[in-house]
């Protein structure tokens, strides 16, 4: 059952500003063409379509009153009303400097000051906007059964594999039983013997990846407590999640794959959800870390102590 982008992006509460842009950037390359139009001309102009009726915004952007409407709920607003002040919020930031312009894309003669300065504000970016738009009750959920769970399945591939494994490994630090599958074959085969009570989580940024959907469909068909962390809310992965954790939507440029971008984001919702975890597990997560970081301690003594 395919579900549905408000649901998973309406919370109880309205977006501030911040939000606004992070959920423009994210949504806009799901959304049909016409709420496209609207969503871009919001995203340039903040301040100008904040002074504009819905009537306004429609003819500026060639769409009808009703794609204005639909466009500010899926955002996450009430009406139209309600994203006009978030707009005029916005274009307010803007004016006093507090939201600095996109960045241009890293060019081939750019000096290394330049691109040490593009990648920490892109990256600064990626964070923010991942962080404005995770769902905290859709986290919240993750957590508990994560707590709960008598083993959790991480399936991902390529550079989502590497987030997998990180998340695996802390997992296992605080006491856990978690394992992450590069390998689509062993994914399956492990997913199959999951049961009601068991996550397994789905980590593809374009959330249209095979080899982890299938495995994800074979758990969720299997009762398990299915996750995806994904950029696209819409893609074919959310199908079988009952729980979507959404990143950021990286800009990908000629010299910087989008995989850079991707991969901090889920880190980023990773440690989120590592935190919630060991902050539930409190009494015994403590003292199995401390327990791991022992056992490592004379492999991190200077060479030549014993």
């Amino acid at each position: 059952m395919t579900r549905d982008l408000k649901e998973i992006f309406n919370g109880d509460t309205v977006p501030g500003p911040a939000a606004l842009a992070a959920k423009v950037r994210t949504l806009a390359p799901s959304m049909t063409r016409s709420m496209q139009l609207v969503a871009e001309a919001v995203a340039d102009d903040p301040a100008g379509c904040a002074a504009l009726t819905v009537t306004g915004l429609a003819e500026l952007t060639g769409t009808s009153e009703a794609t204005v409407v639909r466009t500010s709920r899926l955002l996450g607003y009430p009406g139209y009303r309600d994203l006009r002040l978030a707009l005029a919020g916005l274009a307010a930031q803007q004016q006093s400097g507090r939201s600095p312009a996109v960045t241009a894309d890293i060019a081939v003669d750019d000096s290394i000051a330049d691109v040490v300065a593009k990648l920490a504000y892109d990256e600064q970016q990626t964070l923010a906007d991942t962080a404005a738009s995770l769902d905290t009750a859709q986290l919240g959920a993750v957590v508990s059964a994560a707590v709960a769970a008598r083993r959790i399945d991480i399936y991902g591939v390529g550079a989502s594999s590497l987030v997998g494994m990180d998340l695996a490994q802390k997992l296992l630090r605080i006491g856990l039983i978690a394992h992450s599958h590069t390998d689509p074959h062993l994914a399956v085969t492990n997913a199959v013997q999951l049961r009601t009570g068991d996550v397994a989580v789905a980590i593809t940024h374009s959330g249209s990846t095979g080899d982890v959907i299938e495995p994800l469909r074979a758990a969720f068909d299997r009762g398990a407590t299915t996750v995806a962390i994904t950029g696209r809310p819409d893609s074919p992965v959310t199908q079988y999640a009952d729980h979507v954790l959404t990143t950021s939507t990286a800009r990908e440029s000629e010299l910087r794959p989008a995989a850079m971008s991707s991969r901090t984001s889920q880190l980023l919702v990773v440690d989120c959800l590592f935190i919630g975890v060991a902050q539930r597990t409190y009494e015994t997560a403590a003292p199995a870390l401390s327990a791991s970081y022992e056992a490592l301690a004379h492999r991190h003594s200077p060479r030549g102590a014993h």
